[in-house]
């Protein structure tokens, strides 16, 4: 089973796209087009949330995370546009604003405990 995972910091004004595993680490950052906080049109809104999944596509597990209700927009648009991505996310937490450093450092945090609850124990 491969242990690449995702995590995802976003608002409504970009998202910071993070894939890794234990030797790799590969990260990208995706302007939203619309310039205008939480008032951007549903296409742009829509074109968005479809740059971020493409550059989820390979991804088993996904974190999303950021300071407002974006993420759970993007959850909610993946499970009507991108099922394959909307199965992959495993949570949605907020946080502030943290380097692509802290970012990854939460999310091995996280996925270390979430690893570790969804081990197989008769695999143990």
């Amino acid at each position: 089973m491969s242990t690449f995972h995702a995590v995802v910091w976003m608002d409504h004004q970009e998202a910071h796209v993070v894939m890794f595993d234990r030797e790799h680490v590969e990260a990208q950052r995706i302007p939203a087009r619309s310039h205008h906080k939480h008032q951007g049109k549903a296409g742009d809104t829509a074109a968005f949330y479809a740059e971020v999944a493409k550059a989820l596509a390979g991804a088993r597990e996904v974190l999303l995370t950021g300071p407002g209700l974006a993420r759970n927009e993007f959850r909610d648009w993946c499970t009507r546009h991108q099922k394959s991505i909307a199965a992959a996310v495993v949570d949605s937490i907020a946080s502030d604003h943290p380097s692509d450093a802290q970012l990854v450092a939460m999310a091995k945090q996280y996925f270390k405990k979430f690893d570790a609850m969804a081990a197989d124990p008769s695999q143990t």
